[in-house]
């Protein structure tokens, strides 16, 4: 062997190690958020802002029932259908209306649990959605989810990461990512 043959050997060498790093899993947390729920809102929240702080990549991907948490209460939707209208009233309008999953009591256990979180200097939903912002969190809305239930991205929260995709897009996310979590 020469050493052009030795060199070629290490180039070939050098590009399957790159090739094989390039399929492991990234330092990356992708979450389908499905639950719109306070406490099930309030735990992904929590997951996301620890591992981005703790420098990891992470992205959320907002679908069905968690989308309501994500609208803005003081932004004035566009012209809707009859049942774009109807999803609009019957879910929350934001983080501040979303209701406990267990012991909600008609509103007052989410009273009360609200309440505790302030006593106990816990952060709130909406503290938690700007620290998220602060980190870096990705937020990917679900376009189906918000066509199905009427909802634009006129009526979202302003966000500096948050995109409107397909679950495609999620996937790719979610197939590089070393942890995977479904809340």
């Amino acid at each position: 062997m020469n050493h052009e043959d030795i060199q070629n050997i290490l180039e070939d060498m050098k590009n399957e190690i790159e090739r094989q790093n390039s399929l492991m899993p990234k330092d990356k947390l992708s979450m389908v958020v499905f639950s719109g729920d306070l406490d099930k809102l309030l735990a992904a929240f929590i997951i996301a802002t620890g591992a981005a702080a703790m420098d990891t990549e992470v992205c959320m991907f907002f679908t069905f029932w968690a989308t309501p948490a994500l609208r803005d209460p003081k932004k004035k939707p566009g012209i809707k259908d009859f049942m774009g209208k109807m999803f609009g009233f019957m879910l929350p309008k934001g983080a501040k209306d979303v209701k406990l999953s267990k012991m909600n009591m008609g509103g007052l256990g989410t009273m009360m649990m609200k309440n505790l979180m302030k006593k106990k200097n816990v952060k709130d939903l909406n503290e938690l959605i700007k620290i998220a912002a602060e980190l870096g969190v990705k937020i990917y809305i679900c376009e189906m989810s918000m066509d199905l239930m009427g909802f634009t991205p006129d009526e979202m929260i302003d966000y500096p990461n948050l995109e409107y995709v397909g679950v495609a897009t999620f996937l790719k996310e979610a197939g590089e990512s070393k942890m995977q979590l479904f809340i």
